[in-house]
Parts: structure tokens; C-alpha cells; sequence
């Protein structure tokens, strides 16, 4: 059984992904993020970034005592070698690179400049135009790139389905709130469809619905997920 300490966030909502995929046992653990969840002790235990998604293993492929682990790049690729399915195995040099390298994109790349875009365009008190031009335009080159490279296969890191994707849909997602429209990238259109038609991506976002089914960001919540500095988590 895996414990999925979980939000209905793009970054959680790669993790549900690859468990209905890959039929895993588990158990949805809700840090409401926006009541304060994240900081409370049991959560931070495991998870000390304060942030979601963070899973316990209480299966390891080792026979070992529970695994835990924050952030979600790092469960998908512990997830994916556990199991052996959705990336390549490390004899496959060349084929497990590609995975990785386009993991490490959405990682360092989509999901930190997306993020910027949903604040300043949507959270922010005072609305910014260089800010929300610096990160619409910044999400739309990223997506370029995904079109791109798109183009000529069927999925991110070639013909297989890969914790790139599972990594990557979910913040394509909001493309509408991110000022994207799917019409102006026709391979990566063709993707998402593909990704959101799999049942096991329906799977997931119905859990999330059975989660948190009116997801608000309210003016205290607000204060709460953006006002954080290191006196939150503490020094010590």
C-alpha cells in the first residue's frame, strides 16, 4: 500500500496519474493546502519542503522498512523503477535519457514558469503586465518547445507512454488560464487529447473531484500559500 499525501494541484495530479496507470494499491492522504495542512507535523515528517505531493512506500521492492519522498519528479521516477514500467530500465542508456531529460524540462521548466503565470495573472493582488507578459510569454515559448518536439512521435520521450507525460499533462491542463490556446499548437493538441482520453487520467481527475470538489483560492488561503519566508517552516 502507498500513501499519497495529496492536493488536487498539477504536481498531485502526477502522481494519481501514474497510480491508476500503473494499478497500484493506495491511499489518498488530503493536505488541504489551503487551510494551512501542510505544516502540521506528520505532514512535514516526510515532507519538509512543506509542499505536495510526498507518498510512503510501505511495500518497497526491497523488502525494507517504509519509503517516503517528497517531490513529485522524484515519486515518478521511484514509482517507475519500483515497478519497472514507464521508464526505461539504466541498460537503456539512450531511451532512459530521453525520459529523463524531458522529466527535468517539466520539472525545471513548465511547471516553475506556469506557476509564475497562474500567480501573477490570477493571484496577484496587484496585477503586474511586465510580469504577466514575462511568464504568458515564457509558458508559450515552453510550449513551442512541447509542439515541437511532438511533431514526430507520439509521446514526449518517443512511441511510449512515460512519467514525462504524467509529469507534463497536468499543467497543460489550465492552458486557457495560463492565456494558451491548444488550437495554436497542433501536435501537442493532439497529445493532450491522447492523454486525457486514457482511463486511467479520467481515473485520477475523478479522485481529485472526490477530494476537493469546488477548488477556491481564497484572500486568507492566498496569504497563506504566498506569504511564506523561512520564519514558516522554521531554522531549527
Amino acid at each position: 500500500m502507498i500513501d499519497l499525501h495529496y492536493w488536487t494541484t498539477p504536481n498531485g495530479h502526477k502522481v494519481t496519474m501514474f497510480l491508476e496507470e500503473a494499478g497500484l494499491p493506495y491511499r489518498i492522504i488530503p493536505v488541504n493546502i489551503s487551510t494551512g495542512d501542510q505544516f502540521k507535523p506528520d505532514f512535514l515528517a516526510i515532507a519538509p519542503n512543506n509542499r505536495i505531493p510526498a507518498i510512503v512506500d510501505h511495500a518497497p521492492a526491497d523488502g525494507s522498512a517504509p519509503v517516503s519522498l517528497f517531490e513529485s519528479g522524484a515519486i515518478l521516477l521511484y514509482l517507475a523503477d519500483k515497478i519497472g514500467r514507464f521508464i526505461p530500465a539504466a541498460a537503456q542508456v539512450h531511451a532512459r535519457a530521453e525520459v529523463l531529460q524531458w522529466l527535468f524540462w517539466q520539472m525545471g521548466g513548465l511547471g516553475p514558469m506556469a506557476g509564475q503565470n497562474h500567480h501573477f495573472s490570477q493571484y496577484a493582488p496587484e496585477k503586474i503586465p511586465y510580469a504577466i507578459d514575462r511568464y504568458v510569454n515564457e509558458t508559450n515559448r515552453l510550449y513551442g518547445v512541447l509542439n515541437k518536439r511532438l511533431a514526430d512521435r507520439a509521446f514526449m520521450a518517443g512511441e511510449d507512454y512515460s512519467i514525462a507525460d504524467m509529469a507534463t499533462y497536468p499543467w497543460i491542463v489550465p492552458h486557457e488560464r495560463q492565456g494558451q490556446k491548444l488550437e495554436d499548437f497542433p501536435h501537442l493538441k493532439r497529445w493532450f487529447d491522447a492523454i486525457r482520453a486514457r482511463p486511467a487520467t479520467e481515473r485520477a481527475y475523478a479522485r481529485a473531484k472526490e477530494v476537493n470538489s469546488a477548488p477556491t483560492v481564497s484572500a486568507a488561503s492566498a496569504a497563506l500559500l504566498f506569504g511564506q519566508t523561512a520564519a514558516t517552516v522554521g531554522t531549527r
